[in-house]
């Protein structure tokens, strides 16, 4: 590690993000002090040999092994991009460089400075930012439009899943009390946002580390008297000792989305006890039955892992008629990846051939595929209300409470046509782009499996 912290003075800084939404908001929190700093914050959108930063901060993400692989490429571009001087220096922190610290110095020596996931404070001394006080960090420098934005709940996790590295990297569950979170979503909203996304890496947990039960139901309940707030949505929830209160809160409070992001893994009693999820088919069935008869129109997002060890045919055909029977609205997949230092490493041998991971992937997805299709046309007539995120190609790209931002589709608005079907005439001076993080009613008139196309009610 160089040390320069007091003797260099970067003026253009850019911090690329890696990984999950759960990073976003940590990054989000870095780029406020930097900001108050007095540094010029360049997009990460932005290629190197454009932005020419100062310093890149590259926040990696360490879960599985594609996620690794990205990390590194990035850090490898930005390395390539020093070497030609488009970069001055290089920093690192983050899921990767925790877990892997003495590796990425030793094969990364283009890097100057390795921080691990929890050295926000020790990222700005380097840096020579002074921290301010309090030090309880509510600030942020958002990097998704300005209407809607994460709150991060809780770090680490307690949970014990065979084949997770996160509470390796993360530690265990720490909720962030609710008077800092009430305090960060208001300050949120006073600078517009209008959708709060919850996530944790177990949002159903939230509370028990600080009030000694389960307390998600009571913080939606108070993030929701917040003025400006419209929606607020749950991410990354729990099946087993799933808090039922939140489905009360969901059914009675308007402002919380009838959206809930719930990864199962499996629906295999034999895969999912493997896997150490606490739950069997049956009790996850009866989950889903409930959450569906307590909060009607509820829409499910869930996320399945196909080739775990021990996943025969016959496990694998209980889990596409557990889809086929459900029928979420959203469902995503990837194939088992081994992560070293988990249970699954130590104890199972990684026997599902990457082909058949693969295959197996690919007929679940075809399945889902088709289960989005038919979900998606019956809402073709309904009119929706929605939140517009963007303006591009002539047509605004929203979403109703049924689509999360940057992981389900899009309902594409053409301003062009008007609900009897005769074409818009705009003045020239006409601005769509007034429309964005605004609410809107629409009419949906066509869908795809994961997109819908609608014209403004």
């Amino acid at each position: 590690m160089l040390e320069i912290a007091g003797l260099y003075k970067p003026k253009r800084v850019q911090l690329v993000t890696m990984g999950c939404s759960k990073n976003r908001v940590d990054s989000e929190k870095l780029l406020s002090r930097l900001s108050d700093g007095g540094l010029e914050i360049i997009p990460e959108s932005v290629p190197y040999e454009e932005a020419r930063p100062d310093i890149v901060i590259i926040n990696t993400c360490g879960f599985i092994g594609d996620a690794k692989k990205e990390s590194v490429d990035e850090i490898l571009s930005a390395a390539q991009a020093k070497k030609e001087g488009y970069v001055g220096k290089i920093v690192v922190c983050g899921c990767l460089s925790e877990r892997y610290p003495e590796d990425l110095k030793e094969s990364l020596p283009e890097v100057d400075a390795l921080f691990g996931s929890f050295q926000w404070k020790e990222v700005l001394k380097w840096m020579g930012i002074a921290e301010k006080k309090p030090s309880v960090w509510i600030g942020r420098y958002l990097t998704t439009p300005r209407h809607y934005a994460y709150l991060k709940i809780a770090d680490g996790c307690n949970r014990k899943c065979s084949y997770c590295a996160i509470p390796l990297i993360k530690g265990r569950f720490t909720s962030v009390p609710m008077a800092t979170l009430e305090r960060e979503a208001g300050a949120l909203a006073a600078q517009g946002v209008r959708e709060l996304i919850l996530i944790a890496q177990d949002t159903t947990f939230y509370g028990m580390d600080l009030y000694g039960k389960k307390m998600l139901a009571p913080l939606v309940e108070r993030l929701s008297k917040i003025d400006g707030i419209e929606w607020i949505r749950i991410h990354y929830s729990y099946p087993a000792g799933f808090p039922k209160d939140v489905l009360k809160v969901m059914a009675s409070n308007p402002k919380v989305c009838k959206y809930l992001d719930i990864p199962l893994q499996h629906s295999s009693s034999k895969i999912l006890s493997m896997m150490r999820r606490g739950v069997d088919h049956e009790k996850t069935q009866k989950l889903i039955d409930e959450i569906r008869d307590r909060v009607p129109g509820i829409v499910l997002r869930t996320t399945m892992i196909v080739g775990h060890p021990g996943e025969g045919e016959e496990e694998f055909e209980d889990l596409l008629e557990f889809v086929r029977k459900n029928r979420f609205e959203m469902l995503g997949a990837f194939p088992y990846s081994e992560e070293e230092g988990t249970y699954d490493a130590s104890h199972f041998e990684d026997d599902v051939p990457s082909s058949v991971k693969r295959k197996r992937y690919n007929r679940l997805m075809k399945l889902q595929s088709r289960i989005s299709l038919e979900n998606n046309l019956r809402r073709v007539g309904q009119v929706e209300k929605v939140l517009i995120d963007d303006f591009k190609d002539g047509f605004l790209i929203a979403r109703s409470q049924k689509e999360s931002p940057e992981v389900d589709g899009t309902i594409l608005i053409d301003i062009s046509a008007l609900p009897d079907g005769k074409k818009a005439k705009f003045p020239a001076d006409f601005a769509p782009e007034r429309f964005i993080g605004k609410f809107a009613a629409v009419r949906i008139v066509s869908a795809t499996e994961y997109d819908l196309t609608a014209v403004l009610a």
